[in-house]
């Protein structure tokens, strides 16, 4: 199998104004160009046949609802996707905490913190991308260029919604794509390019994961941006999972994992260049897998936290305070107001039980003042550390030669 591609030989001119030499000098590099795979039809062999269908029930059981615990299926959604989220700016060098995010959430044009509203447009373009996945109308050009604009107003206005003009490159040095680690193709062949892998997404003849998996090496191997390909490309998947019905309630945390190990990422997609598809193919759907195992272990921590929060707290079955532990796990940084809307009572009945959680452990307030008090779900931090920790040693585990 294989999609492939060319390699064309470029000349890079140099910069005559350029401060140094290496600003100046021209330089000849080869740019690669994925063909096109709209029409692709791929061969799979017995053994990844089989991978893509362990990836597949994977995901289709993380998405088996509980009926008796439909009350904490968003919340778990929400956390999930959040975790998701940060892993994919994690790759780009997005690095911010769970609790830094939360803050920033809870008053997101008051906050400072321009790394964590970085990160939570990137939760913004994944939940449009599920957005996009769950609705009927088919993938276009100006679907992926929506998500890219979405993903980049907030902090990147110019560039935002805006296909390259000229040639950009991964890794190297800054003013040249010369001896860069990869260069994708030159600005002419982007437009052609993404309107083919848009027909590619709305295909339906091919295996779920596997379009996923495709759809975001593609997209890869454009590079149709300027800035913030992998956050988007990354976003592709959860379009492809959500369109085919695989992922109807939960997103796989698949950059979890490809962020536990970007070495091993990176060697993939280049394979994929490398006209290697089933090496892409086969890490994609066992990160697939283990993202999606992961997450229902995480289902289970969250499950055991808010027992324990109900046993300190001691509430009552159908209580405001029962309701706000409900709420927490989707809203861990919370205020009266919050919290009234959440469990759907009186904001003086909400404060009660906004103290009651207080005394008993379960909050933690953050403000120092007794007016506008905000509180957090500590608890919650320490879970998601350790599950990442946890995800993370599945990421470094080396994968058996295939």
């Amino acid at each position: 199998m294989g999609a492939g591609g060319r390699y064309i030989e470029q000349t890079w001119p140099g910069n005559p104004a350029g401060q140094t030499r290496a600003e100046r000098q021209p330089g000849r590099f080869e740019a690669y160009v994925p063909n096109p795979i709209a029409d692709y039809e791929p061969e799979l062999t017995g053994a990844i046949s089989s991978l893509l269908s362990d990836a597949d029930g994977a995901v289709r059981e993380l998405n088996q609802l509980d009926p008796a615990r439909a009350h904490q299926i968003e919340p778990l959604a929400r956390q999930l996707l959040r975790q998701e989220s940060l892993a994919s700016s994690r790759i780009e060098g997005l690095a911010v905490s769970h609790k830094r995010i939360s803050e920033a959430a809870y008053d997101p044009r008051g906050s400072a913190d321009r790394r964590a509203r970085e990160v939570l447009a990137n939760i913004e373009a994944m939940e449009r991308a599920i957005e996009i996945g769950s609705g009927r109308d088919p993938v276009n050009r100006e679907t992926i260029i929506g998500l890219h604009r979405t993903l980049m107003t907030p902090t990147e206005l110019k560039i935002a919604g805006v296909v390259r003009d000229r040639q950009n490159w991964v890794g190297g040095r800054f003013h040249t794509p010369v001896g860069a680690e990869f260069i994708p193709p030159p600005a002419d062949e982007v437009e052609p390019l993404l309107v083919d892998l848009a027909e590619f997404m709305n295909r339906a003849d091919v295996p779920a994961t596997l379009q996923a998996a495709l759809a975001h090496a593609q997209f890869e191997s454009i590079h149709p941006f300027p800035d913030g390909n992998g956050r988007v490309g990354r976003c592709l998947i959860h379009v492809v999972f959500r369109r085919r019905g695989l992922a109807p309630h939960h997103v796989p945390p698949i950059s979890l994992l490809m962020a536990a190990d970007v070495d091993g990422y990176v060697k993939a997609l280049t394979a994929y260049r490398a006209d290697a598809e089933a090496d892409w193919t086969a890490y994609f759907a066992e990160t697939t897998t283990a993202a999606s195992q992961a997450a229902e272990g995480f289902a289970d921590r969250l499950r055991e936290l808010e027992s324990e929060w109900r046993a300190k707290a001691n509430v009552r079955r159908g209580s405001t305070a029962e309701k706000v532990i409900d709420a927490l796990p989707g809203q861990p940084v919370i205020d009266v107001r919050k919290a009234a809307e959440l469990a759907g009572t009186s904001e003086e009945a909400a404060r009660q039980a906004l103290n009651r959680l207080e005394t008993r452990g379960v909050i933690k307030q953050v403000t120092k003042r007794s007016w506008g008090r905000v509180w957090e779900a500590e608890g919650l931090w320490n879970l998601l550390d350790r599950y990442e920790r946890g995800v993370g040693s599945i990421g470094r585990t080396p994968r058996e030669a295939r």
